[in-house]
């Protein structure tokens, strides 16, 4: 995390004080004194595993998706309509939790088609210098002969 470095070079190497490094990111200074006592380079916070209300719905859900995947567009039914059959099932759980588990679904779902049985996938937009660049130019050339006219050519450099 870039704001801990920040913070031990204002402590360290500028010899600010607590409550004026505290003043200038808006952390409290017992945090501050907290990531200066610290040995790590990044706080690590442990998110507990925690069941959800749609766990017992997951595979009926995944299984709708597969169907509508192979849906045209105005067939497929929208997340909001799937949030409604899930409802009728006895689903408790919010709309936001079924639309980020199809969010997800949708990306691995995507990577499973690259990776698998269909060659190798090459993005279309790369990063300045990962490709190589092609400039292309028009020249002129006139043959010698009288009786032939000017010809245009096209050259990759």
């Amino acid at each position: 995390m870039a704001l801990l470095s920040v913070i031990r070079r204002w402590a360290l190497r500028d010899r600010l004080s607590i409550r004026s490094i505290s003043r200038r990111t808006g952390l409290s200074r017992n945090t501050i004194r907290k990531y200066l006592r610290s040995r790590t380079v990044e706080p690590k916070f442990i998110v507990p595993e925690r069941p959800s209300k749609l766990d017992p719905f997951v595979d009926k859900l995944s299984h709708w998706l597969k169907v509508e995947a192979g849906k045209s567009r105005k067939q497929k039914r929208t997340v909001k309509q799937l949030h409604a059959d899930l409802v009728i099932l006895g689903y408790e759980g919010s709309y936001g939790r079924v639309a980020a588990f199809v969010r997800e679904w949708k990306i691995d779902r995507q990577r499973a088609q690259q990776t698998s049985g269909r060659g190798v996938f090459v993005p279309l937009v790369f990063q300045p210098g990962e490709a190589f660049q092609f400039d292309w130019s028009e020249d002129w050339a006139i043959r010698i002969h009288p009786a032939s006219a000017a010809v245009r050519l096209t050259f990759f450099v």
